[in-house]
């Protein structure tokens, strides 16, 4: 067997765990995968993955080895790439993933203008608001709102957003409109439920910070659904710029508490270490970053709501 290969093959049962997760991935049977590491056990002369029915574990032989493994196999990818990139433009597959209401309406747009600048990568979007492992899942990169966990991941900066409290007119008109933080406690507040502390909203004003418990008859999980209610009148929604800030332009809906700002969130770009060497990674990055980093705020609306906050 090509020893490079298999040398590709263990590094990546090693991060996942599973002879049948790298199988996926590599887009080889389990099998296959099995024999590409037995026959590094034998050429070494060592037992480099202990196997039971329930998991996989590295021995302190295989630790050491996955670690030169990972970085020979880096350097070839780089390599390779280096010497492509003199003759060719990006190409191949991107698999991205993004929350649900930022990829409809800021990342999706932007696809055919980048597809068209590079045609010869091909791009497969997946939409959703849970959590995802991108070295499990097959991902390329993740777009990631808010502060980031510890992890192996390499992040990039693409751009900063904001969430603003708002009501539409007719319900503000039928319930008042609340002038400190601590009068959300008698509204009717539309909660985002993938939230850490969702029946908590907190606010700075200078050096005064406030958290203050909310409630009301709605929690949805997805943002544009909860701006959909707040169209409607039916309470008031802490949601980010970029969701409403067309709607607060338009006068739809009126920022609250204009003397009390939420925390500002960082909007990231997050891809495996084993991708920061791709052609086609590289490009998609920085196109974000050309599109996304130089906006001043998500609307004329969100710029004057976090003025007027400020």
């Amino acid at each position: 067997m090509d020893r490079l290969q298999s040398m590709a093959v263990f590094v990546r049962v090693a991060e996942l765990g599973s002879f049948s997760g790298a199988a996926r991935q590599l887009g080889l049977s389990k099998s296959a995968v099995s024999k590409h590491v037995t026959a590094l056990e034998e050429r070494l002369g060592v037992r480099l993955i202990n196997r039971t029915t329930r998991r996989l574990a590295l021995t302190e032989a295989g630790a050491a080895y996955r670690d030169y493994c990972a970085r020979i196999v880096q350097e070839v990818e780089e390599a390779e790439l280096m010497a492509m990139q003199h003759s060719a433009a990006p190409r191949g597959r991107l698999k991205l993933n993004a929350p649900v209401t930022f990829g409809f309406l800021h990342l999706g747009p932007l696809l055919p203008e980048f597809l068209t600048r590079y045609p010869g990568v091909e791009i497969e979007l997946v939409l959703n608001d849970r959590f995802i492992d991108l070295l499990e899942e097959g991902f390329d990169l993740a777009v990631r709102i808010g502060q980031l966990a510890d992890s192996s991941l390499i992040a990039r900066r693409l751009a900063t957003t904001r969430s603003i409290c708002a009501a539409s007119p007719a319900y503000l008109a039928r319930a008042g409109i609340p002038r400190e933080p601590a009068d959300l406690a008698r509204h009717n507040c539309l909660r985002y439920s993938l939230r850490r502390e969702r029946d908590t909203w907190s606010f700075r004003r200078g050096a005064e910070h406030v958290a203050v418990k909310i409630g009301g008859n709605l929690e949805v999980n997805n943002g544009d659904a909860l701006r959909s209610a707040a169209l409607e009148g039916l309470g008031i929604v802490c949601l980010p710029d970029f969701i409403i800030g067309e709607d607060l332009e338009r006068g739809l809906l009126q920022p609250l508490l204009p003397d009390w700002q939420t925390p500002e969130s960082p909007i990231h770009a997050v891809f495996p270490p084993q991708r920061h060497a791709s052609g086609k990674l590289r490009a998609f990055v920085d196109f974000l970053v050309e599109k996304l980093g130089r906006k001043d705020g998500w609307s004329g609306g969100c710029r004057r709501a976090g003025r007027e906050a400020s």
